[in-house]
Order: structure tokens, then sequence, then C-alpha cells
């Protein structure tokens, strides 16, 4: 009786050796992934620091004169008298509400007076259409500001006001960025430290100051904005 082949028993050692192989290489691969991995943790900020939240400075504008100059815009009821026969308000313009329109005015005004091209108030009506459809937005996750004057409230992280700008980032405090003149004049502000902001398309201008995960929202309001700042009388 021939004796039984032991090859078979050797085929079995064989795909068990091969699967240990695997595994083992499979696990080698692993390790170094999570080394290599925390490895580039610890150098990248070191290679690309954070950009820090220091808080900006008070632009070079006046905000008690503007409401001085514009009597009732401090209590976000505009009135417009400076002269017999004004009216009390803007009428609303571009298919706008008063409120809206209302804001609109203020922004407009912060730039004429801190002499700006008009290019400026097309890029910041622009960027407040996207960022809150130009109205004054509260935060309920920052409950001081449903004690301002608001209309409507969000709760995009600690994002407040016409441009949406948040506390945590040094954009001002919470009472400035509820205030419509001051949250437009530290738009206008950061827009000034665009070094080519004037060359820019109005999206990539609003992009460049605003930082947005969604760069190119701006660009459907661009038309809306115009009309908007074209339509928009000046009392001041």
């Amino acid at each position: 009786m021939r004796p039984k082949d032991p090859a078979p028993r050797n085929r079995k050692r064989g795909r068990h050796s091969n699967r240990r192989l695997h595994v083992g290489r499979f696990a080698l691969l692993a390790a170094i992934a999570v080394i290599t991995s925390a490895a580039v943790a610890l150098v990248l900020p070191s290679v690309f620091p954070p950009e820090p939240a220091t808080m900006m400075a008070d632009p070079a504008f006046d905000v008690d004169e503007f409401y001085k100059t514009h009597p009732g815009a401090g209590g976000r009821e505009i009135a417009y008298a400076f002269a017999p026969g004004l009216p009390s308000q803007p009428k609303p313009v571009a298919g706008l509400s008063q409120a809206q329109t209302n804001n609109a005015y203020i922004v407009i005004e912060v730039g004429r007076q801190m002499r700006l091209p008009k290019r400026a108030y097309v890029i910041a009506i622009a960027t407040a259409l996207q960022e809150s459809r130009l109205r004054n937005l509260a935060n309920d996750t920052v409950p001081s500001s449903l004690k301002l004057k608001h209309e409507g409230v969000e709760s995009n992280f600690d994002s407040l006001g016409l441009f949406q700008q948040r506390p945590s980032q040094g954009w001002g405090t919470v009472a400035q960025l509820m205030d419509p003149a001051q949250s437009s004049a530290r738009f206008y502000a950061r827009l000034l430290k665009v070094g080519n902001w004037q060359s820019l398309s109005i999206t990539g201008a609003a992009q460049a100051v605003q930082r947005s995960a969604f760069p190119s929202a701006y660009a459907k309001h661009v038309e809306l904005a115009q009309n908007i700042v074209d339509a928009m009388p000046s009392y001041s």
C-alpha cells in the first residue's frame, strides 16, 4: 500500500502561512499610517500655524457722529429729517422690505461717510444679502444678542448681525456686531485690508473679507446689490 501524499497537508500549511504574512503586512502598514498621521499632526501647526483670532481694531469711523447726523438711526428707526420736506424713511427699493431698505441705507451711508467708492457699497450689500438677507440677526447661542434690537434669530456658530460676523473671530463685541453702522464699518475696514480689492470681482472681494465655506454664493446677489445701490437716495 502506497503512503499518503503529504502535499495536501503542506499546501494547507502554506495557505496558513500566506494568511499570517498578509495579516502581518496589514498590521505593519496600519502602524506606519498611525505613526505618519501623528507626525503630520505634530508638524503641521509649526509649518502652517493657525491664524489667531485677535480682536480687530476699531475702524476709523465715528459711529456716534454717524448717528448724530442720521437722526433716529440709533434706535434703528431711520429718520431722514435733515431738512424740511425730506421723508422720515427711505422708500423701499429693488423689491426690499422697509426693514431691509433701512439696513441697506445704513450700509451704503457708512460707506459714503468713509469716502469709499460705490463699488465698495455693492460688495457690502451683496455680502449682506447672502449672509442675512439684509436682516439684523441675533443668535440663540449668543444670549446677549437676543436682548438687542434684531430682525430674526439664527444659530450659525456665534455669527451675528447683517454680515454674520463672529465675536470669537475678532470681529468685535456682540453690541458692535448687532449695530448695523458698526458692523458695516467693520466690514469696510476689513475690505480695505485686501490689497487688490478694487480689481477683484464683487464675489472675489466679498469672499476675501468673509472667507466663507461657499465662496461662489455671493455671485447670485451682485445684480440686485447693484440695483439697490443705484436706487438708494442719499440724504447726507
